[in-house]
């Protein structure tokens, strides 16, 4: 089938090989794209539960006024989200990979040198999806980083990364409200915020 489709490729086209490799980046920025929406319509969904104004979300989301009454009218129309809970101590998968991502952001932030920065780049552009092995990836190479830069770093960086790791080796049977893209960026944020606090 193979030889097939080489002996019907006419000279000066292109092979499918060759349109897979093409498209491959461009798949990866529409994916990455379409997952941002969702996150930012979740993102509505949340603030809207805030009681914040359409004018507040519009402006925070950078989206038109009339884009954010049509998610939040949608939002009203549709199963109403339980409340989410503003705490580190989560243990679901999710909350835990956005912590680890928080984590490596400011380490990646405050140190030139730090090997996680390229898998977390990967990461945050949706290059690279939050799977068991990327996250295993981002683990190890957080790691590294502590290693390396363990008498610069505050203490705050192991003992969080510490608590991130027991809680991955082994997942807590919670259910968790809100999409696992949600719950990333939340605790990502928190744990951003923890840190610098702890500084």
């Amino acid at each position: 089938m193979a030889g097939e489709e080489h002996a019907h490729h006419q000279p000066g086209t292109l092979t499918e090989e060759q349109a897979k490799r093409m498209l491959a980046g461009m798949n990866e920025v529409i994916r990455a794209g379409e997952e941002m929406r969702r996150l930012r319509a979740d993102m509505v969904k949340l603030f809207a539960d805030f009681g914040w104004t359409q004018d507040r979300i519009a402006r925070l989301t950078e989206m038109s006024q009339p884009a954010v009454s049509k998610q939040v009218m949608k939002y009203r129309t549709g199963e109403p989200l339980p409340p989410t809970t503003f705490s580190l101590d989560q243990y679901d998968v999710p909350w835990l990979e956005g912590r680890l991502w928080g984590l490596a952001e400011e380490i990646a932030e405050n140190h030139d040198s730090a090997r996680c920065a390229r898998c977390l780049h990967a990461l945050a552009r949706g290059k690279k999806r939050f799977t068991p092995q990327n996250v295993d990836e981002l683990r190890r190479l957080v790691e590294e980083d502590l290693m390396a830069h363990r008498t610069e770093m505050p203490s705050s960086y192991r003992s969080a990364y510490d608590e991130i790791s027991r809680g991955l080796d082994i997942p807590a049977r919670v259910t968790a409200t809100g999409s696992a893209s949600m719950r990333r960026a939340l605790a990502c944020q928190l744990q951003r915020d923890r840190l610098r606090g702890d500084s």
